[in-house]
């Protein structure tokens, strides 16, 4: 069996009738790993296009096939007018408006609504699988805009602007990230423009693809960012002089969570071995307990550790799905339906920031600890140089507040929310898209906090001296002082928070301290 990183640098990824992994999402997206088509599934593909004709021929009207969509379900469209039919459901739902969405996000949707086409489920014809094929190989990525989803229908306006982009219509990204009408960029990448046939224009468009390729890239955040909220943490109780014994093995065999034994074992090896914690262990330390944000950082990194799992058992059913309507049966019926629904992924989308946004929460907490002169033991008030003229990192934990606060606001959740849509046909939506966009805001704000907390401890550790921290936390200040000098008189700040911000986000942070211990992520 791969493991995470292998398939993260894989080469290629194959896409066929078997659920992509989370780490398969993110390689194509994140990395451009080449997608290959199964052999087996396109004949699946191919035998189920032929259902499709045979029923295009039927005097019966079926749904998708030969009528309308939606509330004009019922209004038969004659045999000459099903191509225009289907090329006019595309433009039409290609009405988003907004900021441009991230590449990562367009290439995982497209890999997703591929997936779903491959399962043999919804009717296309082999070229339509192979044209999406082509397009993410050829590192062309649609404009895809912020607004347009209700999350209900399926990801309804992003996935129409990718359809677009297939017809050889709309504005896409080059590889290069030159922005160019779709038919040139196809043309160059030598790929013909697609003629969609009956249902096609629907199965392009009817899937949670968008939202479900957010939380695919969220949880692979989440799993190296909550690795780093361990890091930051154990450099904080070591700067702040707190203790190593309450992270211990058996205390947390007494609360049986899973995710909190995983953190507390974190902290316990990362604080291994530190002259700073070994330099209080005595009996003329008179501390009896340290503050809730050292304390019980395994109990809420873990309830989030917890959290991400639970989003991830949700995210491997729905990448095992076939999201589509009307949808194939495995016996050949084609049935209305409404897997399209976003409510499961919309819910833990939403849950994932309630999470994210506590974390934070604890982190800016400890940030605070170290600048307060009143709490931090012994350390200069706001860690800095020449106390009066110098204001140290005073503002930097003002910088995490507001994130925080933020963060906060992000944590209401967006599927409660409903707004019904076409004549009211679609009378109840998750707005699942909505909670994914938040989430990403939210990912990023994570990133940015626990930078300010890195670099806050990693000063906090330096003033320390002649002590010196643990081998793992030490390897993580050596780091940040690659790129950010130690204390001194007051400097401009924003570069170095932003420098940190980069090591977080790689998961350099992480990686420094696998150096000296090996973490669980």
């Amino acid at each position: 069996m791969s493991t995470s990183a292998d398939i993260s640098q894989a080469a290629s990824v194959t896409v066929g009738i078997a659920a992509l992994s989370i780490d398969e999402v993110v390689a194509v997206a994140r990395r451009d790993a080449a997608v290959v088509l199964d052999e087996a599934a396109l004949v699946e593909v191919e035998r189920s296009r032929a259902i499709i004709d045979a029923l295009a021929e039927d005097p019966e009207p079926h749904y998708g096939i030969s009528t309308g969509f939606g509330a004009l379900a019922t209004t038969f469209i004659a045999a000459d007018r099903r191509a225009q039919l289907q090329a006019s459901l595309v433009r039409s739902h290609a009405a988003g408006s907004g900021a441009e969405v991230e590449r990562e996000v367009v290439r995982a949707l497209m890999l997703l609504r591929l997936s779903t086409l491959m399962t043999g489920r919804t009717g296309v014809r082999r070229v339509t699988v192979e044209t999406y094929a082509a397009i993410l190989n050829a590192g062309i990525t649609p404009i895809v805009r912020e607004y347009g989803s209700l999350g209900c229908s399926g990801d309804l306006a992003p996935l129409s602007h990718c359809a677009l982009v297939a017809m050889g219509e709309g504005e896409v990204r080059a590889a290069d990230g030159r922005l160019l009408a779709a038919g040139d960029a196809l043309s160059a990448a030598g790929i013909s423009p697609l003629k969609l046939g009956e249902k096609e224009g629907l199965a392009l468009i009817n899937g949670t693809d968008g939202m479900l390729g957010m939380l695919a890239l969220a949880i692979d955040d989440l799993r190296m960012l909550l690795t780093t909220a361990d890091v930051s943490a154990a450099m904080s109780v070591e700067g702040l002089l707190g203790t190593q014994a309450v992270f211990a093995p058996e205390l947390h065999r007494l609360r049986p969570q899973v995710g909190q034994a995983v953190s507390a074992a974190n902290l316990y090896a990362l604080l291994a071995g530190s002259p700073i914690v070994a330099s209080h262990k005595g009996p003329e330390c008179t501390r009896v307990q340290d503050a809730y944000s050292l304390r019980c950082a395994p109990q809420v990194h873990g309830a989030a550790r917890d959290t991400v799992d639970h989003a991830a058992s949700v995210a491997d059913r729905e990448l095992a799905s076939a999201v589509d309507n009307p949808v194939l049966t495995l016996d050949g019926r084609v049935e209305s339906n409404g897997n399209f629904h976003g409510a499961p992924v919309a819910y833990v989308l939403d849950f994932l920031a309630i999470a994210v946004a506590d974390v934070a929460s604890m982190s800016e907490r400890r940030t605070d600890r170290f600048l307060d002169q009143a709490r931090s033991h012994g350390l200069p008030p706001f860690l800095a140089h020449e106390v009066g003229v110098d204001s140290g990192l005073m503002i930097a934990q003002y910088t995490a507040a507001g994130i925080v606060s933020e963060l906060k606001r992000l944590a209401v959740p967006a599927s409660v929310d409903s707004i019904p849509s076409s004549a009211m046909q679609e009378d109840h939506v998750s707005m699942g898209w909505a909670a994914a966009r938040k989430l990403r805001r939210s990912i990023d704000g994570l990133t940015r906090v626990l930078a300010i907390e890195v670099m806050t401890a990693a000063r906090g550790l330096d003033l320390r001296a002649p002590l010196v921290p643990g081998a793992a936390t030490g390897a993580v200040v050596g780091l940040v002082r690659t790129v950010v000098d130690g204390p001194g008189q007051d400097r401009f700040l924003s570069p170095e928070i932003e420098a940190i911000v980069e090591l977080v986000a790689s998961g350099a942070v992480v990686t420094a301290a696998n150096t000296a211990v090996t973490l669980v992520r």
